[in-house]
C-alpha cells in the first residue's frame, strides 16, 4: 500500500505542477494579448495621423495660389 500512496502523491504533485504551468501560460498569453492590443492601437493612431497629413497636403495643393513665375520677369535675349 505504501507504493500506491507514493504514486498517488506523485500524481497529485504532477497535477499541481501542470495546473501552475497552465496558469502561468495563460498569464503570459494575456500579457501578450494586451501588448498586441497596444501595438494595434499605436498602428491605428499612426495611420490616422498619416491620413490627416495627406488630407492637409491635398487641401493645400488644391488651393489656388499665385504662380511664382508671375513675379519673375521674362527676358528674351
Amino acid at each position: 500500500m505504501g507504493y500506491n500512496h507514493d504514486a498517488e502523491s506523485n500524481l497529485e504533485q504532477l497535477l499541481e505542477s501542470l495546473i501552475k504551468m497552465v496558469g502561468k501560460a495563460n498569464k503570459n498569453v494575456d500579457g501578450l494579448q494586451k501588448r498586441v492590443s497596444q501595438l494595434e492601437w499605436l498602428i491605428k493612431e499612426q495611420q490616422q495621423g498619416i491620413k490627416e497629413r495627406d488630407n492637409l497636403i491635398r487641401i493645400y495643393s488644391e488651393q489656388p495660389h499665385e504662380s511664382s513665375s508671375a513675379n519673375i520677369p521674362y527676358h528674351v535675349g
